[in-house]
């Protein structure tokens, strides 16, 4: 089984992390999906995509459909966008169940739905938070978990990992560099483990209240 991290050329606050956890040792190109662009390094896929990320619906099946492979569990790198331009480091996971049949969607989803959440969640929040302090980031940038509220439709457990909220921060190296190590400590050297049982509970219902 693999992941897949995914990320878009369409976005600096996707393409940024991207390149960073690019850039650490181990990958090789992968395969093809029609326009996308695949590396590999042990069971993790990273797909780079050219479109917004909230309408790349059913990357799981297709991924699946193309290799054979079976996909576990899938991270998408974006931006965070907010009202107070606030400069956050955000995760959540994804779905429109707030949206009612009939009425607009206008960031992916269907009306009345969520995807199964990333376990992933709880180890990424708290070794993000830990990577901030780390990297003198905690007093700039908010690190925090977000309600869902948006697409793709996509059905295995999955999550959203984003700097915000404007376009100065979503080019930052340094918050770039943060998420990349995310990925490095649990990607590429395995040392963060995913959670089972009433921990994943507790760590969703946490932020979907």
């Amino acid at each position: 089984m693999v992941t897949l991290v995914v990320a878009t050329c369409a976005d600096p606050a996707s393409i940024g992390p991207a390149s960073s956890l690019l850039a650490m040792p181990g990958w090789h190109l992968g395969p093809s999906l029609l326009d996308a662009t695949s590396y590999v390094n042990k069971e993790v896929r990273l797909i780079k995509l050219d479109k917004r990320l909230v309408v790349e619906n059913h990357l799981d099946k297709r991924w699946e459909e193309a290799t054979g492979e079976t996909v576990n569990d899938v991270v998408f790198l974006s931006k965070h966008v907010a009202s107070s331009n606030r400069p956050a480091l955000t995760i959540h996971p994804i779905g429109t169940p707030h949206v009612r049949e009939g009425e607009l969607l206008t960031a992916g989803g269907k009306p009345g739905w969520a995807a199964p959440p990333n376990p992933r969640i709880g180890p990424w929040f708290r070794l993000l938070k830990n990577i901030a302090h780390s990297h003198n980031l905690i007093s700039e940038f908010e690190v925090t978990l977000e309600a869902t509220h948006h697409g793709p439709e996509i059905n295995s457990p999955t999550m959203f990992v984003e700097i915000g909220s404007t376009e100065e921060y979503w080019k930052r190296q340094d918050a770039a560099q943060a998420i990349a190590l995310c990925g490095k400590d649990w990607v590429l050297e395995k040392e963060l483990q995913l959670e089972t049982g009433a921990g994943i509970m507790i760590e969703t219902k946490s932020f979907l209240v």
